[in-house]
């Protein structure tokens, strides 16, 4: 009985190791939206389209430079968009794509888990459009 359980625990630890090696789709998410920041960035943008300033006002906390790294790199995997208006002062918005408007429904989900785990309903934090 040792050599069964034995080896169900090596053929856990080998799917693991393999998940962590390979684009396991948990570790890949998880990659985009586990910076610091990302989530509240995406979280402000399912809302509406917004100016850097925007964000910065609404995220206390963050440095510009956070977010201009944060939002390059959700940019980079196609979870939103630049668009630069040729103005002077030039004025940037960014907006959600389709592929990041995906994430709204894992975000409603997390929205719900914290209300429930706080004890709370109709939070502040609404994700809903």
């Amino acid at each position: 009985m040792k050599v069964k359980n034995n080896n169900v625990k090596s053929d856990v630890k080998m799917r693991d190791i393999l998940c962590l090696n390979n684009n396991c789709p948990i570790q890949f998410v998880l990659r985009i939206l586990g910076s610091k920041w990302s989530v509240l960035i995406l979280q402000q943008l399912l809302s509406g389209d917004r100016r850097t300033h925007e964000l910065l006002e609404a995220l206390p906390g963050i440095s510009s430079k956070t977010l201009t790294l944060r939002l390059r790199e959700l940019e980079k995997y196609g979870l939103l968009a630049r668009q630069v208006f040729p103005e002077v002062p030039p004025h940037v918005e960014y907006s959600l794509t389709d592929k990041g408007l995906e994430v709204q429904p894992v975000m409603i989900a997390l929205q719900r888990l914290g209300e429930q785990w706080l004890g709370e309903k109709n939070s502040s934090c609404s994700m809903e459009m």
